[in-house]
Parts: C-alpha cells; sequence; structure tokens
C-alpha cells in the first residue's frame, strides 16, 4: 500500500479546523499521515492544532507567521509518503478523495506523472459573493483537460521525490506556490493530470472586503508566474481576464459615447441621418474594443442582472489592476519571490 502525506495550513482559522481534520481522518485510503501545520495563529489556532496532535494520524508543526510556501515546506520536509497531498483550511474533501488521486497516478503512453489533482466545489449560501466565486470555479473546471497545467492547492498530490527535486515550496513566493511548483515539473517534463472524480468542497467564500482581498493577491502572485513562465500556456483563467479589462474597456466605451453624443449635439435636428452621421470614424475606432468585450461577457457565467454583483464585478476589476501594479512593484525592488 502506498503511503500518502496530506499536508494542511492554517492561520486564525480556528473554526475550520475540525471540519477539515474530520474529513481527512476519514480518508478511505490507508495509510495515511496528516501534518497540520498552524502558521502563527493569534486566534487559538494553535492549541486547536495541539488537540488534533493526539490523533495516530495526525503531526502537528507549529511556526511562526511565515506564510503558506513556508508551512508547506516544512510539511514537505515532515513527510515521510511516497506522494504529498495539499489542501486548505477551509476545505472539505470527499472520503475517497486520495483514493480516486491514486487511482488516476497511473501514466498513458509513457507520460511520467508527477503531480495528480482533482475538483474543488465551491459551496454557495444566499449571497452574491459566494454565488460569484461558485460560478466562476465551476465554469474553470467544465472544460478543463486529462492533462493540464495546474495542481490546484486545495485539491492536488505531488510525487514527493520530484517536488524535493525542483526544491519544493520557497518560503519567499507570495501567494500561488501552487503554480510555481506546477510549471517548475512540467518544465522538466512532468505530466500533471486532472481527475474530476477526486473531489473536495470549498466551505462558501462570503464577504465582499474578504473577496476582493483575495483577487488582489492572486493578481499580485500571477505577475510573477507569467513573468517566469512566458512560454506556458495556462488553462485555469477562467473569467478573470473579461473582468480584469472590464473597467478600463468600460471607460474606453463610456469615451465613445461621449464622442458621439458630443457629434449628434453638432446636429440641429435629431433624424436618421444625424444618428447614422454621428458615427464618425472616430467613434467606431474607440467603440469596437469594448463591444467586442461586450460581447464575451454576455456570453460568460458571471452575473449581469443584478446592481450589486454589477458593483462586485467592478470592483473586482479594480482590485486586479491593484494587484498587478503591487506586483509590478515586486518584481522592480525583488521581493516576495521575484
Amino acid at each position: 500500500m502506498t503511503l500518502v502525506s496530506v499536508a494542511v495550513c492554517v492561520r486564525d482559522g480556528v473554526e475550520w479546523i475540525d471540519g477539515c481534520m474530520e474529513s481527512l481522518v476519514n480518508q478511505t485510503h490507508s495509510p495515511l499521515e496528516i501534518i497540520l501545520v498552524d502558521d502563527g495563529s493569534v486566534d487559538g489556532g494553535k492549541q486547536k492544532a495541539e488537540e488534533w496532535s493526539n490523533h495516530d494520524l495526525v503531526t502537528v508543526i507549529t511556526q511562526d507567521a511565515l506564510g503558506l510556501s513556508a508551512g508547506r515546506m516544512a510539511a514537505l520536509e515532515e513527510s515521510k509518503g511516497e506522494w504529498f497531498a495539499i489542501t486548505d483550511i477551509d476545505v472539505r474533501p470527499e472520503a475517497d478523495w486520495i483514493q480516486r488521486m491514486l487511482e488516476s497516478s497511473g501514466s498513458r503512453g509513457g507520460e511520467e506523472v508527477v503531480a495528480v489533482t482533482g475538483r474543488t466545489i465551491f459551496g454557495r449560501s444566499d449571497d452574491v459573493i459566494s454565488k460569484i466565486r461558485s460560478i466562476e470555479i465551476e465554469s474553470k473546471y467544465r472544460s478543463r483537460p486529462r492533462r493540464t497545467k495546474l495542481a490546484n492547492g486545495p485539491c492536488s498530490m505531488f510525487h514527493r521525490e520530484k517536488l524535493l527535486d525542483i526544491g519544493g515550496f520557497d518560503p519567499s513566493w507570495y501567494h500561488a506556490e501552487d503554480m510555481e511548483v506546477s510549471l517548475k515539473l512540467v518544465q522538466e517534463g512532468g505530466t500533471i493530470v486532472y481527475t474530476p472524480e477526486a473531489v473536495v468542497n470549498h466551505v462558501p467564500e462570503t464577504g465582499l472586503r474578504r473577496f476582493l482581498k483575495k483577487r488582489k493577491r492572486d493578481a499580485r502572485a500571477h505577475v510573477r508566474i507569467h513573468r517566469r513562465y512566458k512560454g506556458i500556456r495556462h488553462d485555469f483563467i477562467g473569467s478573470s481576464w473579461i473582468v480584469l479589462w472590464m473597467v478600463p474597456l468600460m471607460a474606453l466605451g463610456g469615451l465613445g459615447l461621449f464622442e458621439y453624443i458630443n457629434n449628434l449635439l453638432s446636429y440641429d435636428d435629431v433624424n436618421a441621418e444625424s444618428l447614422y452621421y454621428s458615427l464618425s470614424r472616430e467613434v467606431l475606432l474607440i467603440s469596437i474594443v469594448p463591444l467586442f468585450w461586450l460581447i464575451s461577457f454576455f456570453r460568460s457565467d458571471l452575473p449581469k442582472r443584478k446592481p450589486f454583483a454589477t458593483f462586485v464585478l467592478i470592483s473586482w476589476s479594480f482590485v486586479l489592476w491593484q494587484g498587478i501594479l503591487l506586483g509590478y512593484l515586486d518584481a522592480l525592488l525583488g521581493r516576495n519571490g521575484h
């Protein structure tokens, strides 16, 4: 039987520890070792983690607030399994999660499988935020190929020795450590396999402030990824590109509308002829790109009808640009893994 090590890190998430750990100790696969890393919690999480250290399957590591990448690296160095799985503290894996990933770890046609990733299902509450997040993640997984480029942090496992060969998780990385190691493994010739049968359930992501903080963090970290791995096509971007261009293209479309109205006001009478000739070449050139974006937006799964949902999408677009600017500032200053 294959020993699998599972690592989960927590910082100030005491209310999530029991739910996550119960789902892990009840996995159908055996043998299993579970490594719980407390990353400098100040909400009682350290004490809750120490309670779980009494379980036969659980090892607990406590560290200062060094970050998720440092926590996963500490767990990797402690682990003994042939495979090293990772998940998040606000995730509840299905009982056969590890078993399903192991079943999909066999190679086809001589490929070297270095990681297996499952499917994350985001729960929904009655609020707009959780619905947006759930819809976005669902659309990402819908057309995902078997061979993929990303072993997602909440639902993946890596071949331990291959992960150590590329240096594991760098503690200096600012977020996106799962994408960083995935692309390193792919560059070394490895294959990452996606198996939709290996399911983990994410608690509903609620709260506008928390949602926007995470999206800004994602954008900031992805600057490092795109700078380093320019030749690799990413297959797990989803609707973020549509949201990213929402604010600048809305502004450009507004400029086109302003120019059109300004042209229209130059005519004495508003009739079919003036409406037609107000569409000058400048207006058409300004409006063509926002028009294509608008078509993509309406074809996407993003919510479009409720005013608050539109406000959330506009805010999301703003924080993505903030994150990108922070990412390039990190690059300029050579910090956070750049």
